[in-house]
C-alpha cells in the first residue's frame, strides 16, 4: 500500500513503515570525520568536464585526508538507476534517486561530488531539498555548446545531429542553466586545476584542524 506523505520531497511512500533514529548524531560524525560534509552537484553539458572534475576532486579530498566519493551519470546509470531512460519523466527520478543518495552519504558525514548533467532547473530545485540548503553546492560547469560538441568524448553529438539519438540535451532536449549557482566555472577557459583550486577554496570551511 501507498500513501502521500506530508512531507511534500518524499511525494508517494509506503504505508506501515517507521523512521528510526540511530544513536549517532551529525556531531558526533563532524567530530571523528573532521569536516562538515556537504554534496557539490556538478551540472552542465555533455562533455563539459563534469566527470573529470568530480573525480579529480574526490581524489585531492582524500588526498587532504577528507572522507568524499564521486557519483557519476554514467556509472550510476549501470546500476541503481539501469531502470531509466533519458524522458523528462525519467531524468527527474534519475535525479531523485542520486539526491536521496547524495544525502545518505552526507549524513555519514561524507562529501559527496555529483557529475550529473540535470539539465532541468525545477530537479536541481528538488536535489536542493532534499539534500538540504546548507549542504547544497550548485557547481555550473558552464562550457558553451559548442565546445561540449568539439570534444564530444563519446561522440554523442555527432550520434545526435545525425538523429541516431533522441532527447539530447543541447542539441533534442533542453538544458536550464543556473540562474544563481554557488559557483560557476566556464572549463572552456579554465583548466582542471584552476577549477579544483575555486571549488576547494569554497570547501575550505567546512575542514576541520586534524
Amino acid at each position: 500500500m501507498e500513501e502521500k506523505s506530508d512531507n511534500p520531497r518524499l511525494g508517494v511512500v509506503s504505508t506501515n513503515i517507521t523512521w528510526y533514529e540511530g544513536k549517532v548524531s551529525a556531531a558526533d560524525r563532524k567530530r571523528v570525520l573532521r569536516q562538515e560534509a556537504a554534496t557539490i552537484w556538478l551540472t552542465g553539458l555533455s562533455g563539459s568536464g563534469k566527470s573529470t572534475i568530480a573525480f579529480e576532486l574526490e581524489k585531492q579530498l582524500i588526498c587532504l585526508g577528507h572522507a568524499a566519493y564521486a557519483l557519476d551519470g554514467d556509472n550510476v546509470r549501470h546500476g541503481l538507476n539501469r531502470d531509466l531512460g533519458f524522458t523528462p519523466k525519467d531524468r527527474t527520478e534519475n535525479i531523485r534517486r542520486i539526491a536521496e543518495v547524495a544525502r545518505l552519504f552526507n549524513e555519514a558525514g561524507v562529501f559527496v561530488i555529483t557529475a550529473f548533467i540535470s539539465p532541468y532547473r525545477a530537479d536541481r530545485e528538488m536535489a536542493r531539498t532534499i539534500i538540504g540548503v546548507e549542504r547544497f553546492i550548485e557547481t555550473h560547469i558552464a562550457a558553451e555548446l559548442d565546445i561540449c560538441e568539439k570534444r564530444d568524448p563519446k561522440g554523442l553529438y555527432k550520434k545526435a545531429r545525425a538523429g541516431q539519438m533522441s532527447d539530447f540535451t543541447g542539441i533534442s532536449a533542453p538544458y536550464e542553466a543556473p540562474t544563481n549557482p554557488n559557483l560557476r566555472l566556464n572549463t572552456g577557459t579554465m583548466t582542471v586545476a584552476e577549477t579544483l583550486d575555486e571549488i576547494l577554496r569554497h570547501l575550505t570551511p567546512r575542514f576541520r584542524e586534524r
